[in-house]
């Protein structure tokens, strides 16, 4: 076949974009984040294609096979060994548009998927009918059916309900030169023969398949090891007799090296209605892994190893979870599920297993049946494989040996001689897993920064590959090989084996067009590697203390785990969850910043202008500094402050959006208007609402559709100046400083006065600093950061000048600003600003802390609260329930993410839609919905501001006006 004259790329980009009705990407963003899956490696596609629909498969497959380009399938990209990756590839994300659930079959207990469904869309679908997929990785929130096909995938629950390929029943094929196909198993003889006599390419590849098969006979049964985890190499003895000629099963695990999946059909299993979890500690993992064989005959869901220093990493980067209390003494627990028709059926069976682990006597116990308090304990296990990139010390994990698996009887064995190995390359590491089918996950600390750390890195991966294999496993217990285990497969397989697999690959893909350089033929492991060699030496202006001082460091937390492309629960990513766009996720994101940093010089850099990178400010763009990542993250990407860095480093010595200083320096507008009472925001209200107002606000960089706030007559701190004359404060009351910041004392005044009344109603004595005090937040969320420290060394010399005692409370109303005081302060002030951070409350934490036995002013009325989402990632809001309770509200917090607002981000144009877009995904329809007596709660001024602008007239309540309406209620009551 003839290569087309001119160059590939763009040739090949403008067909693609002519025919296709999905997206077709090639610009340095997109190539940039579909460079790296969650893999140790970086291979730069061509270019991506969204798949709108099948047609849009089948026509960019015959155009890149027409180019001679290679194709890549990639589902939600949390592949380990690097398959979901290729250089020079065209890479199809059948997870954007193909992602449909298309039937559930109840009787059959069978459901049809496309290659992009996303497994908890699948459960989601089969529950009505009690039935459920029996695999589940951890990553069930977003990985595809189509990836877990490719990769064989299995999770906790295969102990019970096997791997993917003991799930699937048939698999719709497309292979690199169009043919289509389905395929499954078992077949028997005629079955055979009649697929063999098809017409065309299909019969032919039937009868070759056959024919190798049959004439191999002796050699697969001999080289293929009988192992429940055996996730290496491909199945070939699917293909035998005994195992019913299964082809389904034989290409389960293929990882996309034979054929594209256009649908599948999977078995269903059922879903038991209740559960129990029983929690096993044991000395050590050995000690619960050598636990395991006698525990497996009692038929237990699942058998996950978790050890002591896994919670040590857990609790290095975030506070202890209360979950964690159940967990009885020990180093290393086993958690054992069990299933019921009744609550009774499942405890009967979780009390059957406690008895057997009570047999070993240094063993503890204990039964979990409450179904939340389950759930908070699995959502550890869930995060282990973010959690365990950060060694308890800070230092950095990787994959490379992570899914090895033994025979269950050789489990505490192996891990014995691993954990020798790893001292003896000097090396540490976490292991946890899959105990009940010997499969361990191990994030290792290979040195890849330093001038031998690739040699140490192979040496390792050889002699820990020999040992695995003399324990009689498995390279691979699950998510396949890739280029991480590929050029391993030799030292568990005999040649003949190898040769068998090239075969195998050639009958199906003979143009080697699919994933190349995967299991056939592999790239070397220690190829490709995206964090080796030396870290750039760029002058930053943030300290990044938790990662040595290091950008490159901090964007390396992401190993590409994608928590945050779930679309579905949580604070991030609000940008993903608006666009599903990959580039605008915090992953995606990490990696245009990575490739930034990487630079153009060393290894082709995609993204070589560095700090000036029109490809980074515009996925940063759509960030809404929410921070969201930075919690719900389970490695704590903090994209926030990155993308500040960037925006300070970006404009620097140049010209700023014209947003940057309409918003980004509001508080000095607003400062200016308060100076003339009445007449200056009589005038600026009068403005805002004339026919002029959508131009001025396009020369702003506000979007014409958005509505100003109206500015109030009177500012808060004149109103309170009166309030303090007219009603000094009692003798001896305990002061406390009430931040008025700028927004609420500059457009909505009567929330800090309603902080004002429950505060004095509650005893206390509020005080306000000697000047003007804002916390700078502004102008650090557009990277303006030598206003930002001004801002903020005037607000510290306000407050000292109080001349009030160094340890009084500062209580915040608004989450961001409270935010800002505690982290961005100190960040930007260092030890200047700690003092502050430290005696910085919310409103609820002071009332829950200072006020703790205070009769508060009842009111039973229903609420729903939007929390903001500084205050969910950083400030927290347990004492703002506890606050609730003693008022008697009954409050449902709804589980929303962001508002959409985000201080300037939505006010912003080009921002409108998006923000729009997130407001409507769970927050807009849930008020609109409330009832007219239902409370609307939102302590953020931009979520109250966002919701009354959109939600239809409702307005929502600070909790102080909450509490404010508490005390005038009562005091009406005769």
């Amino acid at each position: 076949m003839s290569r087309p004259d001119t160059a590939p790329g763009t040739d090949l980009a403008r067909e693609l974009s002519a025919v296709l009705r999905g997206e077709v990407r090639f610009g340095a963003a997109e190539r940039t984040v579909y460079s790296h899956d969650a893999s140790n490696y970086r291979q730069l596609p061509l270019g991506v294609v969204k798949p709108a629909d099948l047609d849009d498969v089948r026509t960019a497959l015959a155009l890149c096979r027409r180019y001679r380009v290679p194709v890549v399938a990639r589902g939600a990209g949390t592949s380990i060994g690097g398959q979901a990756i290729g250089p020079g590839a065209v890479v199809f994300d059948f997870r954007r548009h193909l992602g449909a659930v298309l039937d559930v079959d109840p009787e059959r207990r069978t459901a049809r998927v496309e290659p992009g469904t996303v497994l908890d869309d699948l459960q989601r679908a089969a529950a009505p009918h009690g039935l459920r997929f029996g695999p589940d990785p951890s990553t069930h929130s977003r990985c595809t059916l189509g990836g877990m096909i490719g990769n064989d995938s299995c999770g906790a629950h295969s102990v019970a309900w096997g791997r993917t390929a003991d799930n699937v029943e048939s698999l719709d094929l497309l292979l690199a030169d169009g043919t289509e196909l389905t395929v499954g198993g078992p077949l028997g003889p005629g079955e055979r023969a009649a697929l063999a006599a098809l017409p065309g390419r299909a019969g032919q590849l039937h009868h070759r398949l056959q024919e190798f098969t049959d004439r191999n006979l002796a050699v697969i049964r001999r080289g293929m090891p009988a192992l429940p985890r055996r996730v290496s190499g491909y199945p070939l003895d699917a293909l035998l007799p005994e195992r019913g000629h299964h082809l389904a099963r034989a290409l389960t695990g293929t990882e996309g090296t034979c054929a594209l999946l256009l649908g599948a059909t999977v078995r269903l299993v059922e879903d038991p209605p209740a559960r129990a979890l029983v929690l096993a500690g044991y000395p050590d993992e050995t000690a619960a892994a050598d636990a395991v064989p006698a525990l497996l005959p009692l038929g237990p869901l699942t058998v996950e190893g978790m050890a002591a220093d896994l919670l040590a990493a857990l609790l290095a980067a975030a506070p202890r979870p209360p979950a964690l209390d159940r967990l009885p003494d020990g180093a290393c627990w086993l958690f054992l599920e069990t299933g019921g028709a009744t609550a009774a059926e499942a405890l009967d069976a979780a009390r059957r297993l406690a008895d057997a682990v009570r047999r070993e006597r240094t063993a503890g116990v204990a039964v979990v049946t409450d179904p939340a308090e389950q759930r908070r304990l699995w959502s550890v296990r869930e995060a282990g494989a973010g959690i365990v990139t950060r060694l308890p010390g800070g230092g950095e994990a990787w994959p490379g040996w992570e899914d090895s698996a033994v025979p269950p009887e050789r489990l505490g064995d192996y891990l014995r001689d691993l954990r020798a190995l790893l001292r003896r390359h000097s090396l540490r590491g976490v292991p946890y897993g899959h105990f009940g089918e010997g499969c361990v996950h191990l994030r290792i600390d290979f040195p890849l920064a330093r001038p031998h750390g690739v040699l140490v890195f192979r040496e390792f991966l050889e002699q820990a590959a020999d040992l695995v294999v003399a324990h009689g496993g498995s390279l691979s217990g699950e998510h396949g090989d890739g280029q991480a285990r590929g050029e391993l497969l030799p030292r568990m397989y005999p040649p003949e084996i190898i040769g068998l697999f090239g075969e195998f690959k050639r009958i199906w893909d003979p143009e080697q067009l699919l994933n190349p350089g995967t299991l056939v033929d592999p790239r070397p492991l220690d190829a490709d590697l995206r964090f080796t060699g030396p870290e750039p030496a760029l002058p930053l202006a943030l300290p990044y203390e938790q990662d040595d001082g290091s950008l490159a460091k901090a964007v390396r937390r992401c190993v590409g785990v994608a928590k945050c492309v779930d679309p579905d629960t949580g604070v991030m990513c609000p940008s993903y969850m608006a666009t599903g766009e990959e580039r605008h996720s915090t992953r995606g994101r990490a990696r245009l910043l990575a490739e930034m940093l990487r630079g153009g010089g060393r290894s082709g850099g995609a993204i070589p202008d560095g700090w000036r990178s029109a490809e980074v400010r515009e996925a940063l763009d759509l960030c809404l500094g929410c921070k969201g990542c930075a919690s719900d993250c389970p490695v704590h990407v903090d994209m926030a402050t990155y993308r500040t860095e960037f925006l300070y480093q970006h404009y620097r010595h140049r010209p700023r959006p014209v947003a940057h200083y309409a918003l980004g320096r509001l508080p000095l507008w607003l400062r200016g208007a308060g100076l003339s009472p009445g007449l200056a925001p009589a005038l600026a209200n009068t403005v805002a609402r004339s026919p002029a107002a959508g131009a001025l606000k396009r020369l702003a960089g506000i979007d014409p559709r958005r509505v100003l706030p109206v500015l109030p007559p009177e500012t808060f701190t004149r109103w309170y100046r009166r309030h303090r004359a007219a009603r000094p404060a009692p003798a001896g009351a305990p002061p406390v400083l009430l931040w008025p910041d700028t927004f609420a004392n500059h457009l909505q005044p009567e929330v800090l006065r309603a902080a004002v009344e429950v505060l004095e109603h509650l005893g206390f004595d509020v005080r306000l600093p000697a000047g003007p005090v804002c916390c700078g937040l502004t102008w650090y969320s557009t990277g303006q950061l030598p206003g930002a420290r001004r801002v903020m060394r005037r607000s510290l010399a306000a407050l000292a000048a109080t001349g009030l005692p160094a340890g009084t409370p500062v209580v915040g109303l608004d989450p961001s600003c409270t935010a800002t005081l505690r982290e961005e302060v100190p960040r930007l002030l260092g030890a200047e600003g700690r003092p502050l951070a430290e005696r910085t409350r919310t409103f609820a934490e002071f009332v829950d802390e200072y006020a703790p036995d205070a009769p508060l002013p009842q009111l039973p009325v229903e609420a729903v609260t939007q929390t903001h989402c500084h205050q969910h990632a950083v400030l927290g809001s347990a004492a703002d329930r506890r606050v609730e309770r003693r008022m008697g509200v009954t409050n449902r917090v709804l589980d929303s993410g962001c508002c959409g607002l985000a201080g300037n981000f939505g006010f912003e144009l080009g921002h409108y839609e998006v923000s729009v877009a997130i407001a409507e995904r769970v927050l807009l329809p849930e008020v609109r919905a409330a009832g007219p007596d239902t409370v609307v709660l939102a302590d953020g001024f931009s979520c109250r501001t966002q919701i009354a602008q959109l939600a239809d007239g409702r307005r929502a309540l600070h909790l102080a006006e909450l509490m404010q309406r508490a005390l005038h209620a009562h005091e009406t009551k005769p």
